[in-house]
C-alpha cells in the first residue's frame, strides 16, 4: 500500500512539473514574440516618425528600408505601414531609374536616371509587387515598369549584371518574385546566370563568405594583418538575399540544392566569427581591422538565421546561441531607448571605411535590416 501510495504522489508530482515546464516555456515562447513585437513597432514608429515617405527616392537605400517595412506591415497589418510604403511608391512613380531611352540604359554604376539596368535601381521593383499582391483589385500599373525592365534586361546577351555583394540581395529577389507574378521560366534560368557569374567572381570556396566585389578578391586586398577582407554588410546582403530566394524558388528548381548550399554553409562560417557579445564586426574574420558594434550586417545575419530555423534549413540546436546572442545585442544595444536603431555602418564599400559608428549612427537600410530580423523573430519558437 505504501509503494502504491509513493507511486501516485511520485505521478503527480512528475505531471506537475510536466505541466510547469510546459506552461514555463510557453510564456517564454510568448514574452518572446511580444518583446519582437515591441521592438519591431518602436524602430518602425521612430523612423516613420522622422521621416517622410515622400522625401525618398526609389534608389537601393530607401528601397532596403520598405522591403523591412513590408515585413513589418506582413506580421502586425497596421496600414499606417503599408500606406507608408504606398506613397513612396506612388511618389516614385512605380519605377526605379526613369530613362525610357532603352538605347542609353546601363548597370555599371551610376545613380542617374539613364542607369535602369544597375541593380541598385531595381531592389524598389521588391517592394512594388509585394504592394501589387496585396490590392484585392490589381493595379497593373505598380508592376508595369518592373515587367518592361526586367523583360528587356534578360533579352541582352549580358551576364554580368550582378558584380558586387550587395546586388545579390537587391535583385536576386526580384528575379523570383517576377516568376511568382508571370510565371515566366526566363526569371530562374536568368537568376541561376546572372548568380553564376557572381559566385565565380566573388564567392570564397574556403572560406564559404562572399567578397564585396572583385577590388577585395584576396590576395590582391588583404587586412592589415594580410587577411581576407569579407565585409559583414555585404555577406549580409547576400545572406538575406538568399533567404529570400528560397522562400519563392519552386520545390523543383534544378539549382535549389546549390542555393541552399551556399546558404548553410554561410551560416556556418558566420557562426565561427560572430564576437561573444552577439554582433558581427565589420570585417568579418579580422576584428582589429575595424572593431567595434555594427548593426546592419548584424542585422542582416539575424534575419537570414531566423528565417532559416523558421522553414526548417538550419537546424535550431545548431544556431539557437548564435540566435540568442545577436538578438540580446540588437534589442539592448543596437536600438535605443527613443526607438532609434543605432551602430549602422554608413553607406560605403568596405569594412574599415569609417572610424566613429555609435549609437546615433542609423541609416535607412540598417532599420530595414532590423525590421526583417524582428519580423522573424515573431516567428522563432525557443
Amino acid at each position: 500500500m505504501e509503494i502504491k501510495k509513493s507511486l501516485i504522489t511520485l505521478c503527480i508530482i512528475t505531471c506537475a512539473v510536466f505541466f510547469v515546464s510546459c506552461k514555463s516555456a510557453k510564456s517564454s515562447e510568448g514574452s518572446k514574440k511580444t518583446e519582437a513585437l515591441e521592438v519591431l513597432n518602436k524602430a518602425n514608429s521612430y523612423w516613420q516618425t522622422n521621416n517622410k515617405a515622400e522625401r525618398a527616392n526609389a534608389f537601393w537605400h530607401p528601397a532596403a528600408y520598405h522591403t523591412g517595412n513590408m515585413a513589418a506591415y506582413e506580421i502586425t497589418k497596421n496600414e499606417a505601414y503599408k500606406q507608408y510604403s504606398e506613397i513612396w511608391a506612388e511618389k516614385n512613380k512605380w519605377t526605379g531609374a526613369k530613362s525610357n531611352d532603352r538605347s542609353g540604359w546601363k548597370y555599371s554604376y551610376g545613380e542617374s536616371d539613364d542607369y535602369v539596368l544597375f541593380g541598385d535601381w531595381q531592389i524598389c521593383f521588391q517592394v512594388y509587387i509585394d504592394l501589387y499582391n496585396l490590392d484585392k483589385v490589381k493595379d497593373e500599373q505598380k508592376v508595369a515598369r518592373a515587367k518592361e525592365v526586367m523583360k528587356y534586361q534578360m533579352s541582352t546577351s549580358k551576364d554580368d549584371y550582378w558584380w558586387w555583394a550587395d546586388g545579390l540581395y537587391m535583385v536576386m529577389p526580384v528575379m523570383t518574385k517576377m516568376y511568382k507574378l508571370t510565371g515566366d521560366q526566363q526569371y530562374l534560368d536568368k537568376l541561376y546566370e546572372y548568380f553564376s557569374f557572381a559566385r565565380n567572381l566573388m564567392y570564397d570556396t574556403d572560406s564559404h563568405l562572399f567578397f564585396r566585389d572583385a577590388k577585395y578578391v584576396y590576395p590582391k586586398h588583404k587586412t592589415k594583418d594580410g587577411l581576407k577582407d569579407f565585409w559583414a554588410r555585404g555577406n549580409g546582403w547576400v545572406f538575406a538575399g538568399l533567404a529570400k530566394v528560397l522562400s519563392d524558388l519552386p520545390e523543383n528548381n534544378l539549382h535549389r540544392a546549390e542555393y541552399i548550399q551556399i546558404y548553410k554553409d554561410m551560416a556556418q562560417a558566420l557562426a565561427a566569427s560572430q564576437q561573444e557579445e552577439g554582433f558581427w564586426t565589420r570585417s568579418l574574420l579580422d576584428p582589429n581591422h575595424a572593431p567595434g558594434y555594427e548593426t546592419s550586417g548584424t542585422a542582416f545575419f539575424v534575419y537570414g538565421y531566423l528565417w532559416g530555423v523558421n522553414n526548417g534549413f538550419l537546424d535550431k540546436k545548431t544556431y539557437a546561441s548564435v540566435i540568442d546572442k545577436s538578438w540580446e545585442y540588437l534589442t539592448k544595444t543596437a536600438l535605443q531607448p527613443d526607438g532609434k536603431v543605432g551602430y549602422v555602418q554608413p553607406i560605403g564599400e568596405r569594412a574599415d571605411q569609417h572610424k566613429n559608428v555609435g549609437p546615433d549612427t542609423t541609416a535607412d537600410f540598417g532599420v530595414g535590416a532590423f525590421l526583417l530580423a524582428a519580423s522573424e523573430m515573431t516567428k522563432y519558437k525557443d
